[in-house]
């Protein structure tokens, strides 16, 4: 059965990542995406290398490892965006789409006729997502925008690296561009939102997505913490700041993570450790006292885990029921059984340069299943193949709009 999105077609105007990333699950979930790219340079990310994928001798290709993340199952189309015949081939390709995805500037679209107010009237049903850095209003709204920017202003960075007074204390950035890709699933999540609502009532929308906002969103229960608190949350490093013991523990080996998320499971923790007296000791007997005795109680555990290794523990948790698992480089992530079992890695091959391999979307669906049907494509690959079949355009209109470089 084809996917659950399977008929519906999207204008991907967008790059880099947030955007590229929300019409990628789009993609996997069935949609016809259809990327429009500047002719000869295309999306920024086809430069950001190395890494190079390989072709099948091995040898680096021009394709990016960065563009290829985020780029999968679509059709890539040049389009020359500063011309008015390429705006008029985008207006004809929004009249036939039902998702419109865009992260230009503040208005940079509606400056080419290419708005929502403007392609709303050619298309009513259409749905029109635009992704900035601080959204259409505010002081900032003209501000470019960029994840480690965002990562910063929304407080993440405040809150994430080492606690003040340790060896390599200070703020840090997470290590993936998470402003860019929770961006991407919310607006992924607004679109399909949107689409119910044009199921029930015809009518399109415009979808006002900013990095800020969605950062600012996730920072959740920290946020929930200073507001019941009236304490700034700071970086703990290892530790979590509402429960104990959530973190690292060192074993003869290395080191084990264990999360304990309530009382009984930390019972069960203190037996397998060979020391049944914790739990009863008052400083102890639940997660709040655990809290406000944590280095008390972190000291004693670690006594106690750096006597096996790590696979010892987490074998003898694991059968109790307490949560627990090691801390693992990538290339050790996708050798992880469980990992395999779930299907996460996937190759997907190209005609022109072999395989290419992806990560899996994590969705898993009983009826309808993901769609992996393209890998990520050459720049304007599908320009052709496009233009005739979604626009009508015959060959003699294709070359005629090629030889003016609109195309």
């Amino acid at each position: 059965m084809s996917g659950p999105l399977s008929g519906i077609r999207v204008l991907d105007l967008s790059r880099v990542m947030a955007g590229p990333w929300s019409t990628q699950i789009m993609a996997d979930l069935g949609a016809e995406v259809i990327k429009v790219e500047r002719p000869g340079l295309g999306d920024d990310t086809r430069q950001w290398g190395p890494p190079w994928l390989k072709d099948k001798d091995g040898k680096p290709t021009a394709q990016s490892a960065y563009y290829l993340s985020a780029n999968r199952g679509k059709h890539s189309v040049t389009i020359d965006l500063g011309s008015e015949e390429g705006q008029q081939l985008v207006r004809e390709l929004a009249a036939d789409c039902d998702i419109l995805v865009e992260n230009f500037k503040t208005g940079g679209l509606a400056k080419k006729g290419l708005g929502y107010d403007d392609l709303s009237k050619i298309n009513p049903g259409l749905i029109y997502c635009s992704i900035t850095g601080f959204g259409q209003t505010g002081p900032m709204a003209s501000y470019p925008g960029y994840d480690y920017l965002v990562q910063a202003q929304a407080g993440l960075m405040s809150i994430t690296g080492v606690a003040d007074g340790n060896p390599g204390a200070g703020p840090q950035r997470v290590g993936m561009a998470v402003a860019d890709l929770t961006t991407g699933m919310n607006a992924t999540i607004a679109i399909l939102s949107a689409l119910h609502h044009r199921s029930k009532t015809g009518e399109g929308q415009y979808i006002d997505m900013a990095l800020l906002d969605v950062q600012v969103s996730w920072l959740a229960n920290q946020a929930l913490n200073y507001f019941c608190s009236g304490d700034i949350p700071t970086r703990t490093g290892e530790y979590h700041p509402n429960l104990t013991p959530y973190q690292p523990f060192p074993t003869s080996d290395g080191q084990v993570v264990i999360a304990v998320g309530n009382d009984a499971q930390f019972r069960r923790l203190c037996e397998v450790l060979g020391c049944p007296d914790i739990p009863v000791d008052p400083r102890f007997e639940n997660n709040p006292q655990r809290v406000a005795h944590r280095q008390e109680l972190v000291g004693k555990i670690c006594e106690r885990t750096r006597t096996g290794t790590s696979r010892e523990w987490m074998e003898k948790l694991v059968a109790v029921g307490v949560p627990c698992g090691p801390i693992q480089n990538i290339s050790e992530v996708f050798d992880d059984p469980q990992v395999q079992a779930r299907n996460m890695k996937l190759e997907l091959e190209h005609p022109a340069i072999g395989p290419v391999p992806g990560i899996a979307n994590p969705i898993k669906f009983s009826k309808t299943q993901q769609s992996y049907k393209k890998a990520p494509p050459l720049l304007g690959e599908d320009t052709d193949s496009v233009l005739s079949r979604v626009l009508g355009k015959s060959v003699d209109d294709i070359k005629a709009l090629r030889d003016k470089g609109i195309v």
